[in-house]
């Protein structure tokens, strides 16, 4: 199944988060808070947990700070208790977007997201209001010069939903959830590294943006991702 351009959007994006290494961290022990209070300190029951200890672990989080996180979490250290809230808004030319948050603080959190977005030219929605337009799904992108013969053999046998072939040869596999490390594995052991390997929010239909809205666009997401309580910004953009 042939798909749009996302090897450049997938480049720009890491290249963004690069830039803000300094708040991964932050993000990451969040995560790996929330994930540990709702399953478990467990990783081998624990699938959030567990990519959320990878995600520490490619940014090269020391192990006794992973497990000081856990601890702190699970009851066995005194930490902070951090609630997650999606926020759902609209950006320039009605972009859809999505704002996962962690917070400790939810008043503090929907001011700051809302001046982000009317500063910007966007604006905060309902909840309900663009969620439909995307899909909780498993995502590993692979880079451009992959055999899609292979990539599609390997992937669909371990179970992936769908593997799309992006215009400029990325090739994305698509898998529910559930089915997400088992299709990761199965790659790997085939000795093909995604370049992207996330559960994500993927929007069904992606809108076309000029240069001059893709900058205006872009300043919307920069500044939702510098507040601190924000985890993740999805959009349906094609900037």
């Amino acid at each position: 199944m042939a798909g749009h351009s996302k090897w450049a959007n997938i480049q720009h994006r890491k290249g963004r988060q690069d830039e803000k290494r300094g708040k991964v961290w932050t993000r990451v022990i969040r995560e790996i808070m929330v994930a540990a209070r709702a399953g478990g300190g467990d990783l081998q029951v624990n699938p959030r947990l567990r990519l959320a200890v990878e995600k520490a672990k490619a940014a090269n989080m020391p192990a006794d700070t992973i497990k000081r996180n856990i601890d702190k979490a699970t009851g066995n250290l005194e930490g902070v208790h951090y609630e997650e809230i999606r926020y759902e808004g609209y950006g320039i030319g009605g972009v859809a977007l999505m704002v996962d948050t962690m917070t400790d603080n939810k008043v503090r959190t929907v001011a700051e997201v809302r001046h982000a977005l009317s500063k910007h030219g966007g604006n905060l929605g309902t909840d309900g209001s663009v969620a439909f337009q995307f899909k909780h799904c498993g995502q590993l992108i692979l880079a451009p010069g992959t055999s899609e013969d292979a990539v599609m053999e390997v992937a669909l046998e371990a179970g992936a939903q769908d593997v799309v072939t992006d215009e400029d040869g990325a090739i994305e596999v698509l898998t529910d959830p559930a089915d997400f490390e088992v299709v990761k594995a199965a790659l790997d052991k085939a000795g093909m590294q995604p370049a992207v390997a996330e559960i994500t929010y993927r929007a069904d239909i992606t809108i076309e943006l000029s240069e001059e809205d893709s900058l205006k666009m872009q300043k919307i997401i920069d500044a939702l991702e510098d507040l601190d309580d924000v985890q993740e910004v999805y959009h349906n953009a094609a900037l």
